[in-house]
């Protein structure tokens, strides 16, 4: 049996990818260029959105999304604190208060129950987040903004390729359903360039406003001038940033995107067989998939049985050479999110309940305490998904 460590996630990069690049490499330009613009095009195709904008990381995404809409100083975005500290993170850049809501236990996406109560006066924005790769609610999130002309962005850093079912019609996560949808291209992400992320929007005003933020509000593109054959001297009327993104990263996100069919069937593969797998299980609860979504299984996140101890079980697998993470983070409980900072009723800066905890966040932090994420990747065999299962239960019984 092979007992080399089994990784919690591993790209799937292959020879299309290691040439892609190479002929970047040798070509001369590797900044952001011809490639991004292809990259670009053949993503937007793919969700079936009218734009996409390719960015340095997701966390830029989220940002540039917010100023594009409008968010400043003194406003409030609704969102979850049950995500990467990133989501709240790019709120807080502008200077904004995140206002956190709850989510539904068996998603761990937000409880669209919950948003309209925390809606008040300052709320700019809603920022859902589709987690793991399972789409939120949707149509529930639109319905409720709509009624108060609250612009949605999608947190969509782990659901490309995800699916989500709007009246009888099947349509991927980007196209976008809200206003603004962002990606990510990490390492742990369905589809990788290293780093990297990318905006998509039906509105060609923001689109054009994502693309001057990313490369300092230059207002001629080095691509321009380097294919004019005349002096063009470029003007800067605005502040802006370093958040390009390079055709050498490009490049291999086209090769990533021609696999995504065959990575995602892969780990729609896996995460059925997971199911199997850990059913019998006494007390471990699995991932819900409602009838209306179709996940990317980014990650595969159980909820361990009741007395389980988290951190024991996630040593004892470790020490059987299978790696995991413990469940979703919450960002309200990091140092970095003092008192003042966030805000759980979007009526004051300042979480009132007792205890240390909040007990509006409740679902969410027992989420983050009880659940741990399984390795899932598209070149994980059935053998490694056995031994998984069976650390897993050698965990539990020790």
């Amino acid at each position: 049996m092979d007992n080399l460590m089994i990784p919690i996630t591993k790209p799937w990069i292959g020879e299309e990818e290691i040439l892609a690049a190479t002929k970047v490499l040798q070509s001369g330009w590797i900044s952001q260029g011809p490639c991004v613009t292809k990259f670009e095009q053949a993503f937007a195709d793919y969700v079936g959105g009218k734009h996409a904008c390719a960015v340095s990381s997701c966390t830029t995404a989220l940002y540039l999304a917010l100023v594009a809409i409008g968010v400043k100083p003194g406003d409030e975005v609704i969102t979850v604190s049950h995500s990467f500290i990133a989501t709240a993170n790019s709120i807080r850049y502008c200077g904004a208060t995140p206002v956190f809501v709850d989510i539904c236990p068996e998603t761990f996406n937000i409880d669209p129950a919950l948003i309209e109560s925390a809606i008040s006066e300052r709320t700019k924005a809603i920022l859902c987040v589709h987690q793991l790769g399972m789409p939120c609610d949707l149509p529930r999130i639109l319905d409720i903004a709509s009624r108060y002309g609250l612009p949605v962005i999608e947190d969509a850093a782990c659901a490309i390729g995800s699916e989500i079912r709007i009246r009888d019609s099947w349509e991927r996560i980007g196209k976008p359903h809200g206003d603004i949808a962002c990606f990510s291209f990490h390492p742990r992400k369905v589809i990788s360039t290293g780093e990297g992320g990318m905006l998509t929007t039906n509105n060609a005003d923001w689109d054009h406003r994502f693309r001057l933020l990313r490369q300092h509000c230059m207002s001629v593109p080095d691509t321009t001038r380097h294919n004019s054959s005349e002096v063009i001297v470029e003007a800067y009327p605005d502040l802006g940033f370093n958040f390009r993104m390079t055709d050498v990263q490009a490049a291999i996100g086209c090769e990533q995107l021609r696999r995504l069919p065959k990575i995602i069937n892969k780990r729609r593969e896996l995460a059925s067989r997971y199911r199997s797998l850990l059913s019998q299980i006494p007390g471990m609860g699995l991932p819900a998939e409602p009838d209306w979504a179709r996940s990317t299984w980014q990650s595969f996140c159980v909820r361990l049985p009741q007395e389980s101890n988290q951190r024991q079980v996630m040593q004892l697998m470790l020490d059987a050479s299978v790696a995991t993470r413990r469940g979703v983070m919450c960002s309200h409980r990091e140092a970095a999110y003092p008192p003042g900072s966030w805000s759980c009723n979007g009526k004051s800066k300042h979480c009132d309940c007792p205890g240390g905890s909040c007990q509006r966040l409740r679902q969410s932090e027992e989420s983050q305490d009880t659940s741990i994420i399984l390795p899932l990747f598209p070149g994980m065999s059935f053998e490694q998904q056995d031994r998984v299962a069976q650390a897993l239960r050698d965990a539990l019984h020790a």
